[in-house]
């Protein structure tokens, strides 16, 4: 091949000049590749392989190092299930050296064939068309590194400063939730529910309540502001749900949405309030005529909010030709622990469901600096784990043991459950707050749940009785009293693993018309809330009974 000795164009003949710049031609060497460049480039695979391995192994943990660490266990994954059960040191080394070799091969063939990619590349362009590609280059690693450092830089939390007004909404918030916790322990197993997701779609059907409908639902939620003051607290805590965002590490979302019958007449004046305070969707489908096609649109909706781990909320039957409205109301997390587990300390060990039954569990387990602190008296221990940017944290409730007053085969948990009213969870989590981090070696199961309840039951035993029954009073809504709740649906998921935890909760509530130490050793059942750290919101709540379940 010749080419221009200037300008590097292609040149068909050795006796013809450029036809651009009329420089003399210069032949290129032979592209073959000689036995020295096959040695050079499998020495660059051979680079490469242990540095993929050293910063694999060696980078702090971030983001960063977790996607490494994965895309080195797929690539190296048929050597691990070849060699990983050797039972002597020789087949071991055989079996490094042999994966060395084969994927330095592999490396190097790769690297080959993108650098004469590029090479052909660059010499089919001009030199102008040259210049821009190693400028782009340039550019483009400049910015790869500056990203790097900036997403491995230590996140430090959002600031937020709650107003009288949004204080007095979390209290009230926590206190219904713990309220509505002791409503569902007596249930069998685990138990897991988002108490702000609840509250949310409650508050919005309170909004359009009236009379004794709207105190029933006011004393029962505690929502102890006027509306004037209440619809701007809700509305700042969903604001600050949504600027709790952390790329790769943090997802955070709250969506609201109002389901309405297409020829059901609601007040504009509703509509407004709910969508300027609690950003909700206004929807209409068809209750009465196309049941199942209204719920496979709401499921669609839920499906989508929670990032598909909630596919469904509601079943056809569950809608009749009454039915005139449907308030949802969903929340989705997923975050990565600020130190996260790593998946080889992960052992099996025994978990102590009770005093005559245990589980074999997959326990994380590692040492860093945690917050822990005790109740007064000693029989509760908590143990606070962030996620990153500290936000958010999950804060872990273990009962003592060798305190329990119960003559049960649950020692401790029923006495913690019964301990667990709002005057004591403020004192256990401010002694938390103020206690300094310390290096902690914690033990915490692997579990995933997922719970769905009714609410109608519990609500209506805490209280809430009229908005059930043919008293209710929803003139706020439509501007009569023919609307009344039939069901309050909520399902929660819950994913606690080494790298962090993702949960999501939805709340249907469905309207008719009338008749029209330095360890922490998790080994036995359990009370976990997540938290926002601004507020002091309790996002989601719950026990673990078995984490096996």
């Amino acid at each position: 091949m010749w080419t221009c000795s200037k300008c590097g164009e292609k040149i068909e003949d050795q006796f013809d000049s450029c036809w651009k710049c009329a420089g003399p031609p210069v032949q290129k060497g032979s592209a073959r590749p000689t036995a020295r460049r096959i040695r050079s480039f499998f020495l660059f695979g051979i680079l490469f392989e242990v540095a993929l391995i050293t910063v694999a192994a060696f980078l702090p943990d971030c983001w960063l190092q977790v996607e490494i660490r994965n895309f080195a266990l797929i690539v190296h994954y048929p050597f691990l299930v070849a060699f990983g059960n050797a039972n002597d040191a020789l087949s071991a080394i055989l079996g490094l050296l042999l994966a060395m070799t084969v994927l330095g091969t592999m490396w190097g063939v790769l690297i080959y064939w993108v650098t004469r990619l590029i090479k052909f590349t660059l010499e089919s362009a001009s030199q102008r068309q040259r210049r821009l590609v190693k400028i782009g280059f340039c550019l483009f690693s400049v910015a790869l590194v500056v990203c790097a450092v900036v997403f491995n830089l230590p996140a430090t939390p959002i600031s937020f400063t709650p107003s009288p007004e949004v204080k007095t909404v979390v209290d009230g918030n926590i206190t219904f939730a713990l309220d509505l916790y002791q409503k569902l322990k007596d249930r069998p197993g685990n138990v897991f529910f988002s108490p702000f997701n609840i509250s949310t779609a409650l508050a919005m059907t309170s909004a359009g309540a009236r009379g004794e409908t709207e105190m029933e639902m006011t004393n029962v939620l505690h929502l102890n502001l006027p509306p004037g003051k209440l619809l701007p607290a809700f509305k700042t805590l969903l604001e600050r749900i949504e600027k709790i965002q952390r790329w790769n590490r943090i997802v955070l979302k709250s969506a609201n949405s109002l389901w309405c019958q297409k020829d059901y007449a609601f007040k504009t004046e509703f509509s407004r309030l709910v969508d300027e305070n609690y950003f909700a969707e206004t929807k209409s489908v068809d209750f009465k005529n196309a049941p199942a096609a209204a719920v496979n649109e709401i499921n669609r909706w839920v499906e989508r909010k929670t990032s598909g781990r909630i596919p469904s909320i509601a079943a056809a039957d569950q809608f009749t030709p009454l039915t005139r409205l449907a308030l949802c109301a969903a929340v989705y997390f997923k975050g990565k622990w600020q130190h996260q587990f790593k998946a080889r300390d992960t052992k099996p060990a025994p978990f102590h469901i009770s005093t005559n039954e245990t589980v074999t569990v997959s326990m994380m387990s590692q040492k860093g600096h945690f917050k822990t602190a005790y109740s007064d008296d000693g029989s509760v221990e908590l143990l606070e784990m962030p996620y990153a940017g500290q936000d958010l944290s999950m804060v872990i409730l273990l009962p003592q043991t060798e305190y329990s007053k119960s003559d049960v085969d649950q020692p401790g948990l029923p006495d913690l459950e019964k301990e667990l009213t709002t005057k004591n969870l403020r004192l256990w989590l401010a002694k938390l707050d103020q206690a300094g981090a310390h290096e902690t070696r914690v033990a915490l199961p692997r579990f995933s749940t997922t719970q769905e309840f009714n609410l109608t039951p519990e609500l209506k035993s805490l209280g809430l009785k009229s908005p059930f029954s043919d008293l209710a009073n929803f003139a706020g809504m439509d501007g009569t009293t023919n609307l009344f709740v039939s069901d309050v649906l909520h399902k929660a998921f819950v994913d606690v693993n080494e790298s962090g935890t993702e949960a999501a909760a939805v709340t249907l509530v469905i309207g008719k018309s009338k008749g029209m130490d330095s360890r922490f050793n998790v080994d036995h059942p359990f009370i976990f809330l997540i938290r926002e750290s601004g507020s002091g919101s309790i996002l989601f709540l719950g026990r673990i009974m078995d984490p096996t379940k």
